[in-house]
Order: structure tokens, then C-alpha cells, then sequence
């Protein structure tokens, strides 16, 4: 993987660029994925969305949790 980008920083800007999109619209043409839960993570989800609705007090907003990840990440 490394040897791949490296070859792809060679390219000029334009030429990323233009690969950006070409890989893109390759992405676009596959058949859409599709997202198979088991049972025990569809139960999972369920619970968790209970609980949520039970007490929302207890959630933490995104921008907190993004802050939170992303600061460590740079520590």
C-alpha cells in the first residue's frame, strides 16, 4: 500500500485529482451495500435505543464525542 501512495504522490494535482474521481465513479457503479445485523446486534441496537429513549439526558452530543476522539488522537 505504502509503494501505491507513494506513486500517487508523483502524480501532478490534476492527475490525483482526475484518479479521485475515477475511483468515485467506480464506487458509484458497484451494486449498493447492504448492511446485514445479526440477531444479537439487532438486539443490541434496540436496547440501546430504548435506553435512550427512556433517559436522552444521558447522550452526549456529536461535536463532544468527535472533540473527544480527535483530541487524543493528537495528543
Amino acid at each position: 500500500m505504502n509503494t501505491i501512495v507513494e506513486n500517487i504522490k508523483k502524480l501532478s494535482v490534476s492527475e490525483r485529482i482526475q484518479l479521485v474521481e475515477d475511483i468515485w465513479n467506480s464506487i458509484a457503479e458497484e451494486p449498493p451495500f447492504s448492511l446485514e445485523l445479526s440477531t444479537q446486534e439487532r438486539y443490541e441496537l434496540h436496547r440501546r435505543y430504548a435506553a435512550h429513549q427512556a433517559n436522552p439526558s444521558t447522550g452526549v452530543p456529536w461535536e463532544q464525542v468527535y472533540a473527544k476522539i480527535f483530541s487524543r488522537t493528537q495528543s
